[in-house]
């Protein structure tokens, strides 16, 4: 079982045991929710749903990842820490053993999985005898923490009132240390008020460290724990007192940044209305849960209301605000036959749209889906990270042990104060500033290009862009629309009208795509161009089509079939030639003696390409041409956009070794194409870009990115915030450990007190993740990048 799979969160057990620690997968739902409630996804398909009241950081989901991890069979985890909840997808078999290592680990584990007989029972034996150990505040029933103040705390009102009475407290027994020199009853009395501080800050912060030791585990919550009651032992109780409240309400402050990054989707794409208005058998329109429509069903959508699931207009045309999914800054025009998504907001006319995708397999479903694994995996950077905090914590914790042990011997300090100053030393070297910088960071950035219609399926991908030397593009779909439009037409011969008529007729009876692109520009002439009557149609595979139109025989087909029949002259084998030179298809209307017209046919560019390739050369990125077409019109392409490099006509397998030549070449290479043809290149390229994901399973399968919009201008600003985030990652590493490394030399020279500590840990970890969260601005996915 692979960690980097079946995680949810990335902050390592051994530096960070902070309720705001990791970088949670950001909680989303379908329906709309009262607000203060926890959004809970629905377990994936044969999943069991447990709810674990102790898990609400990452220190928690750690162990159960570690303890599950040698259990044979389970194929994913996703861990819901808001809603204290763990999905296991593996056989029932499996569950059994599952459950007891859960339970091995100190956890108790309730089984909620919707639908299931005996749901909400213990899932394992430890529940009843872990039940003590909920903290008052546990709410189980939801999921929710009313009571302690960090971690995932949703009352947040009633936390804020908690630590303020605590913080009050702690003043108090300060106020009475000073007044209570000499006196035995006022220095009991301060003794007792701390202890209340304490209570009331750091219950969860002591259960939760201790079982960390017993367990032989050192986070955040078991230093926290030796550091304070080491306090308290050695006679600093109101400081004891007061370094707890203080650490509570800033990990409570902590949280509430972290959740921004957290929710940044979750407000994103939590969009979908819960319930749409259908056509019922006998014609009625009835609202019922989007869980309950039908494929097929008939959906009405009002204007300024949301599309309730992905389908296809059938009656109506006006404009849909698709930025939620497509991240276009311009509502976009729709008719019948057009694709509509679930999330996006209809304009100001009324459509009505058949459901071609169940609300659980929507475009805004499957969005959340890949924003979800991109969470599950880690970054390099994180990795190092967090490696080198799993060696620094227990290594802190020895410096510190050898400052108590051995300080009083060759620094002729007092046993009192070389304990103060090594429990000092444990709460400022505490790596959790240093951990929670990088999934913070890196959640941002995601979120960042999340709204902007890019969802990039991992924060290794995202660092991974800013090392790019090579982009290769496909042509088709990528650099051009992928829709063959007219462009040029000319009557050659006979009357005008009647030849654009007849090749109206005979381009709207074939399904080939210049047929159809022909078809569609004659039918939208002003003057229009209405069909004769057609018989004896005949397709005629690879040179065209011809029939009788209103009984008069003639073709419409391309320069091979023409010249077959010989009439073909050098002006028209002129004309042929330019059109090709420039990268068109030309289809003739001819009669038996005769050409009567000529269509020229092409894929026009995108309007952004040009400037997207001109912004990769700026960077530094070599854009590359490769593509399936012929040689001539790839060039033609490649000219009008600034690419200098082209590659063509080029098979699936051919563009995969032209893919792993630029590799050796360049260096990194990215592939940018439409995820179905291009699957082999894709999936050799060092990153797989999918143009056009809107509504295509393939794409967001095949790809690493996908470019929601098909606006090529999002590659440069994915590698421009690829290259942000790796600046903010770094800033966040010197910020934590060049604090550290100061408060770190006032420890060892007695100059820094447990407030000081605190101030560096919790300072620290609040500037990293202030600074990671800058990322959210997403600046560079602009509507032009």
């Amino acid at each position: 079982m692979s960690t980097d799979d079946k995680q949810t969160s990335s902050c390592s057990d051994a530096a960070c045991g902070c309720g705001s620690a990791g970088a949670a997968a950001p909680v989303v739902t379908l329906q709309r929710r009262p607000r203060g409630t926890p959004a809970e996804l629905p377990p994936p398909p044969g999943a069991t749903l447990l709810r674990i009241p102790d898990m609400d950081c990452a220190v928690e989901e750690a162990d159960i990842r570690r303890a599950l991890a040698g259990v044979a069979g389970i194929r994913a985890l996703r861990f819901q820490l808001t809603a204290r909840t763990l999905a296991i997808s593996a056989p029932a078999e499996v569950m059994p053993t599952a459950l007891q290592a859960i339970g091995a680990a100190g956890y108790a584990a309730t089984d909620v999985t919707p639908g299931r007989a005996g749901a909400g029972q213990a899932a394992t034996g430890h529940a009843q005898a872990h039940s003590h150990d909920h903290a008052p505040g546990h709410a189980q029933e939801h999921g929710h923490d009313h009571g302690h103040g960090h971690g995932h705390d949703h009352g947040l009102q009633p936390g804020l009132v908690r630590l303020g009475a605590a913080l009050a407290l702690a003043t108090v027994a300060e106020g009475l240390h000073l007044l209570g020199e000499g006196s035995t009853a006022l220095r009991l009395l301060g003794m007792a008020v701390a202890l209340g501080a304490i209570a009331l800050a750091g219950v969860d912060t002591f259960r939760k460290g201790f079982k960390a030791l017993l367990r032989l585990k050192l986070n955040i919550n078991a230093l926290m724990a030796v550091a304070v009651a080491g306090a308290f032992v050695i006679g600093q109780w109101p400081e004891a007192a007061m370094v707890m409240a203080l650490y509570a309400i800033a990990e409570l402050i902590e949280a509430r940044s972290v959740d921004r990054a957290r929710n940044a989707i979750q407000k994103l794409m939590a969009l979908a209305p819960a319930e749409a208005l259908v056509q019922q058998a006998d014609g009625r329109w009835q609202a019922q849960p989007v869980e309950q429509v039908p494929l097929q069903a008939r959906v009405r959508v009002r204007p300024g209301e949301r599309i309730p699931l992905d389908g296809v207009v059938t009656a109506g045309q006006g404009t849909v605000d698709q930025a939620s999914v497509t991240g276009e800054s311009l509502p976009v025009d729709k008719r019948p036959g057009d694709a509509l998504f679930a999330g996006t907001v209809n304009g100001t006319q009324e459509l009505e749209l058949r459901v071609m995708a169940a609300a659980s397999d929507s475009t805004l479903a499957r969005i959340i889906h890949a924003v979800e694994q991109a969470q599950s995996t880690r970054a390099p950077m994180q990795r190092l990270v967090d490696r080198f905090a799993a060696a620094y914590t227990p290594a802190v914790f020895a410096l510190a042990l050898g400052v108590a042990l051995l300080a009083p011997t060759l620094l002729d300090w007092s046993w009192a104060q070389a304990v103060y100053r090594a429990l000092v030393l444990l709460v400022i070297a505490c790596p959790c500033a240093l951990v929670i910088s990088t999934p913070v960071t890196v959640v941002s950035a995601l979120a960042a290009a999340a709204r902007a219609g890019v969802l990039v399926k991992g924060g290794a991908y995202l660092e991974q862009a800013r090392r790019l030397r090579a982009v290769a593009l496909d042509k088709t779909g990528t650099l051009t629309a992928g829709r063959p439009r007219l462009v040029e037409q000319r009557v050659l011969a006979g009357d005008e009208a009647l030849a654009l008529r007849c090749a109206a007729s005979l381009a709207g009876r074939s399904d080939h795509p210049v047929s159809q692109a022909i078809a569609a520009a004659l039918a939208d002439a002003p003057a229009g161009t209405p069909p004769l009557p057609v018989e004896r149609f005949e397709a005629l595979t690879g040179r065209g089509v011809q029939a009788l139109v209103d009984g008069r025989a003639l073709v419409l087909g391309n320069h091979g079939l023409v010249h077959e029949r010989g009439l073909c002259d050098a002006a028209l084998e002129a004309e042929l030639q330019r059109h090709e030179a420039a990268g068109r298809t030309v289809a003739l209307l001819a009669d038996e003696r005769q050409v009567l017209a000529l269509f020229a046919v092409a894929d026009t560019l995108r309007a952004e390409s040009a400037e997207a390739v001109a912004a990769l050369r700026a960077m530094g990125v070599v854009p590359v041409l490769l593509s399936g077409d012929n040689t001539a019109t790839a060039r033609a392409v490649a000219a009008e956009v600034g690419i200098t490099e082209v590659q063509a006509p080029l098979l699936p397998e051919e563009k995969l070794r032209a893919i792993e030549a630029l590799q050796q070449r360049l260096g990194p290479t990215a592939m940018a194409g439409d995820g179905i043809n291009d699957a082999p290149a894709l999936a050799r390229a060092d990153i797989g870009i999918a143009m056009g994901g809107a509504g295509t399973d393939i794409a967001m399968e095949a790809a690493d990115v996908v470019v929601m919009n098909d606006d090529l201008r999002r590659l440069p600003a994915l590698i421009r915030l690829s290259r942000r985030m790796t600046a903010v990652l770094w800033q966040n590493v010197a910020l934590a450990l060049g604090i550290k490394a100061v408060f770190l030399g006032f420890a060892v020279a007695g100059s820094a007190t447990m407030w000081m500590a605190v101030f560096a840990d919790m300072g620290a970890s609040l500037l990293v993740v202030a600074n990671g969260l800058r990322l959210l601005d997403g600046k560079g996915f602009t509507s032009r990048p």
